[in-house]
């Protein structure tokens, strides 16, 4: 795994981490495709996903836009999901 890939994992944990009520269940994975593509999984207890997601779906959008722009830097392309 890269070190682009370790930093913007820890950008949105470090996001992400403020909004959840169990951060012992908060898990946040960073790997890397074959074409460079960074995918960053999140995971949190099942109470703390509407938080996470947010009215309408904007806090996980503004996530991943925080996420993309600081990889627009190096012209990576990111893909932040949360996983059930």
């Amino acid at each position: 795994m890269s070190a682009q890939a370790t930093d913007i994992a820890g950008l949105v944990s470090s996001v992400v981490e403020p909004l959840v009520e169990f951060p012992d269940d908060l898990e946040i994975t960073s790997s890397e495709a074959d074409d460079g593509t960074i995918l960053v999984e999140i995971r949190v207890h099942e109470d703390d996903a509407g938080k996470v997601i947010g009215r309408q779906g904007r806090v996980i959008k503004a996530i991943r836009t925080l996420a993309r722009a600081a990889a627009s830097r190096t012209d990576t392309h990111v893909e932040v999901e949360l996983i059930d």
